[in-house]
């Protein structure tokens, strides 16, 4: 697929739906003295790439992914097209990446120091999910992911769950609003019966955990995001933070969630960060919830993460902008207060 039809996809599968963020000035992200210890990182589709992206690069930080309906690292070799085929919806012409030179690439770049080594792996839990019905990422690239984690990881920290029903979308039992468990379709928040795709991915990454606050007590900030991002780097302005009522006093860990295509905040507002499940479990287990947000350009007009290279040719190392802003974001939080 040429550059102008690739740019053509893309297009198509925007659709009209705004919700800006709020007209007023955006606060500065808070220093909470928290916990870096058992750091944890998920995401949905090309937030699910970025999720593996970022534990790939700083495995030796982070110690647990959740992914939803994406693919192993580096997996579109810097290319849009591949993305969209092999990495998306391969076929018997355009298959899923041969693992052996994705593998090969993680240990290039950490011989390189580009990226952590990769035993440091051996420190992580993943949590894998695919639904039957995702048209939009197929099993196939899932189950190419989970074969990816498995080269340093053992089966009891690598979990995989097939849904039969699930569409494209995270899965929440009470989003307002969620689609119906097989649609593909924005907000990409969908509800399965009483299936919990963040209880269930915080669960195994994090082990025992008390159940959901009734509510969600803390407080969800809308927070000045460009001073982490220098040049935007396909970033927005702002972004999201939830703390837990019990937070602001320091001690607690810190979770960051990527949305996916079309789940930033300058088309859903603050749905996603209110609405994709993870705020109750957060409230009652102290875990601050980050929810770094894009921005949709001419070069990526659905808002994904840079799981393809259009930020440049070093979007899936540590030295990437967007690793990089969401990094310092995360030790940010981690700061003592003044």
């Amino acid at each position: 697929m040429g550059s102008s039809k690739v740019s053509r996809f893309l297009f198509l599968l925007a659709q009209p739906f705004v919700a800006a963020f709020p007209a007023f000035a955006a606060e500065p992200l808070p220093t909470l003295a928290a916990s870096l210890e058992n750091l944890t990182v998920s995401g949905l589709s090309s937030g699910g790439f970025m999720a593996v992206q970022f534990h790939i690069a700083h495995s030796s930080l982070v110690r647990g992914a959740g992914v939803l309906a994406a693919g192993p690292y580096y997996c579109a070799q810097g290319n849009a097209s591949l993305a969209l085929s092999a990495c998306m919806s391969p076929s018997f012409f355009v298959p899923v990446p041969e693992l052996k030179n994705l593998i090969r690439e993680v240990h290039e770049q950490a011989r390189k120091k580009h990226i952590d080594a990769p035993e440091a792996l051996q420190n992580s839990r993943v949590w894998i999910f695919s639904g039957e019905r995702d048209r939009t990422v197929k099993r196939e690239v899932v189950n190419a992911l989970y074969t990816f984690y498995r080269t340093w990881l053992p089966d009891p920290a690598v979990h995989y769950e097939k849904h039969p029903e699930a569409g494209h979308a995270m899965i929440a039992p009470d989003a307002p609003g969620a689609h119906a468990c097989s649609a593909s379709s924005v907000p990409f928040i969908n509800r399965c019966d009483d299936f919990d795709a963040p209880g269930r991915l915080f669960a195994h990454l994090l082990g025992e955990l008390k159940p959901p606050a009734a509510k969600d007590a803390g407080d969800l900030v809308v927070f000045d995001q460009s001073v982490f991002t220098n040049d935007g780097a396909g970033m927005a302005s702002n972004a999201y933070v939830y703390i837990p009522s019990d937070c602001r006093q320091g001690g607690c860990r810190i979770h960051v969630a990527f949305h996916g295509c079309r789940q930033q905040g300058e088309v859903l507002g603050s749905l996603y960060a209110k609405g994709a499940g993870y705020n109750r479990w957060a409230e009652s287990n102290r875990l601050i919830v980050l929810y770094p947000q894009t921005a949709k350009s001419s070069m990526n007009p659905n808002g994904c993460w840079d799981w393809w290279g259009y930020t440049g040719p070093d979007y899936h190392l540590a030295s990437a902008r967007q690793i990089r802003a969401v990094k310092a974001m995360v030790e940010h939080l981690a700061r003592k207060k003044p």
